[in-house]
């Protein structure tokens, strides 16, 4: 057995973070010493697929949109854990089964209860 000194299977995690930090800083400096300086009416104005802007950049959307988003993360989430369970589920066994059961039945049943709440209604 080589003997090793204290910390040294942290050096590869070191080196990562230095480069990390060096590329930071580095594209940060490049990126203000290259930039252009003079600011003109044209360059000011926000782009919107090469046209002039017809309306206000910040308008106000839907809070629905929020109701979307929450459950797409849900349903992704539910995805995760599900590929997770069937990648070891002859490891886990019937406990897993079970478990897996009861998340699911928790899931369909916020489903059902954001559905009968109207979150799926664009127009009420």
């Amino acid at each position: 057995m080589v003997p090793t000194v204290a910390g040294e299977e942290y050096l590869a995690i070191l080196l990562l973070l230095i480069i990390a930090l060096l590329f930071g800083v580095l594209t940060l400096f490049f990126g203000r010493f290259f930039r252009m300086r003079r600011p003109y009416r044209e360059k000011l104005m926000p782009y919107e697929s090469g046209n002039e802007p017809t309306a206000e950049p910040r308008t106000r959307f839907s809070i629905k949109f929020y109701y979307v988003a929450i459950l797409f993360v849900i349903i992704d989430v539910e995805a995760i854990f599900l590929y997770t369970w069937a990648v070891e589920f002859v490891r886990l066994g019937s406990l897993g089964l079970a478990e897996m059961l009861t998340f699911m039945t928790l899931l369909v049943l916020a489903y059902a209860y954001a559905w009968k709440k109207g979150a799926f209604e664009w127009v009420k």
